[in-house]
């Protein structure tokens, strides 16, 4: 059995570090999605509560009580910062996985290069 050139132990190595940055990309994009999921569903179920509703609002490691509208107002801008995020992740998700297939496409080719049984 050949020895795989060093040059393709780099790409090979490199494709296993794009791997890593891909899952921590899908990682970091489910992560953002729940949390849009999560603000969408208070601001739901606020949006139903009536005006006068007592509402609270957690600022770092204190509770405090806000009006109905100022939280569902943070609540909407939350979703949106989650969404633009998400949007920003996924395009970086496909310019990786673009990434990802053309190096693979390129190893693959080397490795079955045209005298290895795989080509005939």
């Amino acid at each position: 059995m050949n020895t795989i050139p060093p040059k393709v132990q780099n790409q090979i190595n490199m494709l296993q570090q794009l791997q890593q940055q891909l899952q921590t990309v899908v990682n970091q994009k489910n992560q953002y999605e729940l949390a849009a999921q999560e603000a969408r569903r208070a601001a739901e179920e606020l949006g139903d509560a009536p005006e006068n509703a007592v509402v609270y609002m957690t600022i770092g490691t204190i509770v405090v009580e806000k009006p109905r509208d100022h939280v569902l107002d943070k609540l909407k801008e939350k979703t949106e910062t989650f969404e633009v995020r998400i949007k920003s992740i996924e395009r970086q998700e496909k310019a990786l996985q673009e990434k990802f297939e053309k190096l693979q496409a390129q190893v693959r080719q080397v490795l079955e290069g045209p005298g290895s049984p795989e080509a005939a």
